[in-house]
């Protein structure tokens, strides 16, 4: 390749894209992110196209962009994606992620686990997990729902990893190496990974496979730690942080403990007769290890920016497995048969400081001076689904997708708190592990899908879409729990269990159309419905009927389930290219009306988070992309969003907050005006601004490239922004959090040859530190019967990292 053909294919495979296009089916949809004079290549509507051929929202990052901007999985993917806000809340979860402002529930500093506002698929299979972009391809994100296209329903939109398949015919080899510091952290960070592909039988057979290790070294430190569980005093000094040998003797400190290391791989067998008849076999597995989350204690006994006042260590401990089968014919050229079989296997155990949730039921433990609590949690998620796609091929005027959908996922979670000291204080002798509370939840959501699209070209400019999807689901749990210090048994399997049943149909439905006024200017248009199922709150169910004057954390019959909730989103974008194409520019305005939203509230017995369905919001803005070539060797590349998303009717009762302490039991509301007021709920009023979303956000970035010896020198520069954040609904009136804006800065001198790349790097250049996330709220916040409370939390931003990096290809 000459240096100018090299040249652009790395300018257009790093450009952001936002677009959608009518082409030839994508086998597999393993097309990867080429230059064919003019664009990118994607295959988010099933078929490869152009960006500037494709009618709906997409945008496309590309290998050679993946690698220069060091994104590594999802949560580095919002800085270069309009409308859509991650907050990374560090190793202990996937992060936060939220899509044109669709989301209700209050911020949190761990983060999620599973999320179906939103499809993450690996190449053809569905699942939520942060499976690092290992020897990826490209990332394409799609905003706006994409039920009938995608055998996962989606309300707001859908996240693809599409990764490099097998070659058959030659063989491939590639090592990276990552190496850097970061400040306020004493360890180096390092990563290694490489990939191998081997032509087992040419044109027939191949092997593929990338794998990776991730240490990342953590800047959080424990201060506080508990030497003794039970006997050493979590508060020495008071109030105030101790010293000398109240603290020698009672506490100890921890360094760096939201570390994250992760060892990744990715595992793929191709056996092909022809192009027309593939069939490749997946194994992927991640685990990811930590023993801290990446959040400070806002200055609780003293504690600076980068410390947390947990009196336990917190580890976590995340794999996954995932394997799958997709099958690929070319059936008489009339239409590509896509056929995939997924098994995804997940389990997350982590524990927790668990002293002020006990402290905050005023059970008066803050009695036994010793007293402290952790907890454990144990959940695994187990998924099955095939889809079945059918995509025309047979050419003319009108094109089709058609296909079918099972998903199943099972989940079982179990939980337990332990009060070590407490049994003997109060001379319980039963009760070996010094439980105080253990439950179990199991649940089994299926869901069912047919879903397809027509396009009829009426003319070569002008196209015309319509898209249908029938789902039907149910949704069953059963679960219990146990009180040990109550003289309950000490497993909840011991005891009888109760449970909920749902079930639900309906359908969703798409219409969009574009006109090509020129090759280089398109316009499109989308209105479309997107859902998302219900399912069960994993809560333990309540024994019936309630014991009374007895301390409770269940869940009552109608807190059981939640139901789905819906959107119907209207959307009109352009897609242009000017200047003799130096010029791409894409724009949409957008509107949503979501009705019935899954909300975060809580139990009526105990305050226990579960999600519940009330009221409808909306949410509008727009989101703009470009990149501009003013000369073959520097390209300007920007992108910027607005997303005004917020409540459109009153929802009673839904911000819990606590007031004075008093009570265990149910809190007081307007149906329970009476009750003392341990817990108070508010009302969410039309108008409150939806959480967890930046009103505003972009990034504008420039990469100069010039040739040097046998290869090309570039230097990046990037700037990201993301706007103010609020934390919960009515978060003026609920204790909640306006979270500031930032601006961070990202910079990498790189060398490239054919065969190797050198680069120097640094992430976040000026050290800023910002608050992305929190959680619990700040009615947390103070002195609990004589204890610091420590719940209130706030999730900060990785600080300033410098390193290098070499990649060697053979």
């Amino acid at each position: 390749m000459t240096y100018r053909a090299k040249l652009r294919a790395g300018l257009l495979s790093a450009t952001v894209f936002t677009g959608t296009t009518l082409g030839l089916p994508a086998m597999a949809q393993d097309a990867t992110v080429t230059d064919d004079g003019n664009a990118i290549v994607v295959t988010g509507t099933r078929r490869a196209t152009t960006i500037m051929d494709t009618p709906i929202n997409i945008t496309a990052l590309g290998a050679d962009e993946i690698a220069r901007q060091r994104i590594d999985d999802v949560r580095d993917l919002a800085d270069f994606t309009p409308g859509l806000t991650i907050s990374d809340t560090g190793p202990r979860g996937t992060g936060s992620i939220v899509m044109r402002g669709l989301n209700a529930s209050d911020t949190d500093s761990n983060g999620a686990s599973y999320d179906d506002a939103l499809g993450v698929y690996l190449g053809e299979v569905p699942l939520y997990y942060d499976f690092k972009l290992l020897d990826i391809a490209r990332v394409e994100t799609l905003l706006g729902p994409q039920g009938t296209l995608y055998g996962l329903g989606t309300l707001a939109g859908a996240i693809r990893y599409i990764p490099n398949r097998p070659n058959t015919d030659a063989f491939e080899s590639e090592a990276h190496g990552r190496l850097y510091v970061k400040s306020h952290s004493v360890d180096v960070g390092v990563q290694v990974d490489g990939m191998i592909n081997i032509p087992l039988v040419r044109d027939h057979i191949a092997f593929r496979s990338a794998t990776g290790y991730y240490y990342d070294p953590g800047f959080i430190d424990y201060p506080l730690l508990i030497n003794e569980p039970g006997v050493s005093l979590p508060q020495p000094g008071g109030n105030v942080r101790p010293t000398g040998s109240a603290y020698t003797d009672n506490l100890h400190k921890r360094e760096d403990l939201n570390f994250e290391k992760t060892f990744t791989t990715r595992n793929q067998l191709l056996l092909q007769t022809t192009e027309d008849l593939k069939l490749i076999f997946t194994y992927a597995f991640q685990r990811t290890k930590s023993d801290g989350a990446q959040a400070n204690s806002a200055g609780v006994m003293g504690t600076g920016k980068y410390e947390s006042a947990s009196r336990y260590a917190e580890p976590a401990n995340r794999r996954a497995h995932l394997a799958s089968v997709e099958l690929n014919a070319n059936l008489a050229d009339i239409a590509d048969l896509v056929s995939t079989t997924a098994y995804t296997n997940v389990r997350t155990r982590l524990q927790s400081d668990n002293t002020d949730l006990l402290l905050d039921l005023d059970y008066d433990y803050e009695l036994f001076p010793a007293f402290s609590s952790w907890n454990e949690t144990d959940n695994r998620r187990k998924q099955f689904n095939q889809e079945i796609r059918l995509v025309s091929r047979h050419g003319g005027p009108f094109s089709w997708v058609l296909g079918g959908f099972y998903n199943e996922q099972k989940q079982h979670s179990d939980y337990a708190e332990y009060v070590p000291g407490l049994t003997g204080f109060y001379g319980i002798t039963d009760n070996p592990d010094e439980l105080e509370y253990v439950s179990f939840t199991k649940s089994k959501i299926t869901e069912k899908a047919i879903f397809g699209e027509g396009t009829f070209r009426v003319t070569p400019e002008w196209q015309v879409t319509g898209g249908a999807r029938y789902f039907k689901y149910s949704s069953d749990v059963e679960g219990a729990l146990v009180l040990p210090l109550l003289g309950d048994p000490l497993s909840p399997y011991d005891v009888a269990s109760a449970g909920g049943k749902a079930k639900q149909d309906g359908w969703v439905w798409k219409f969009n159309t574009s006109y090509n006024f020129t090759p280089d200017f398109m316009l499109y248009g989308t209105y479309s419905k997107g859902y998302r199922i219900g399912g069960p709150n994993r809560v333990a169910p309540c024994p019936d009927p309630v014991p009374a004057d007895q301390q409770n954390a269940c869940a009552l019959p109608n807190e059981v389930q939640y139901g789905p909730d819906k959107t119907k989103n209207a959307e009109i974008g352009v897609r242009m290219q000017l200047f003799e194409r130096k010029l791409s520019f894409n724009f949409n305005v957008y509107h949503i009306k979501w009705d019935g939203i899954q909300v975060d509230s809580a139990t009526f017995y105990g305050v226990t988070g579960i999600t519940v369905n009330g009221g409808s919001a909306k949410s509008q803005g727009f989101e703009t992309s470009f990149q501009f070539r003013p000369i073959p060797s520097l390209s300007i590349q920007g992108t910027y969003s607005y997303t005004d998303a917020k409540l459109t009717e009153d929802v009673p009762g839904i911000i819990t907050i606590r007031t004075i302490p008093g009570y265990y039991g149910p809190y007081r509301s307007a149906a329970n005006p009476n009750l003392p007021a341990k817990f108070t709920q508010l009302d969410a009023l039309d108008g409150d601004r939806l959480p967890g979303s930046a009103k505003n956000s972009g990034s504008l970035g420039a990469t100069y490239t010039v040739p040097m010896g046998d290869g090309t020198f570039s230097a990046n520069w990037t700037a990201t922004y993301r706007g103010n954040v609020v934390s919960r609904l009515g978060w003026d009136r609920g204790y909640g959090d306006k979270i500031p804006s930032y601006v961070l800065h990202r910079a990498t001198l790189s060398y490239d040859t054919d065969k190797y790349t050198v680069s120097l790097f640094a992430n976040n250049i000026f050290d800023k530190y910002a608050v992305v996330s929190v959680g619990q709220d700040r009615s947390r916040i103070g002195v609990n019967d004589g204890v610091a409370a420590r719940y209130y939390r706030q999730t900060v931003l990785n600080p300033r990292t410098v390193g290098i990096e070499a990649r060697i290809k053979y």
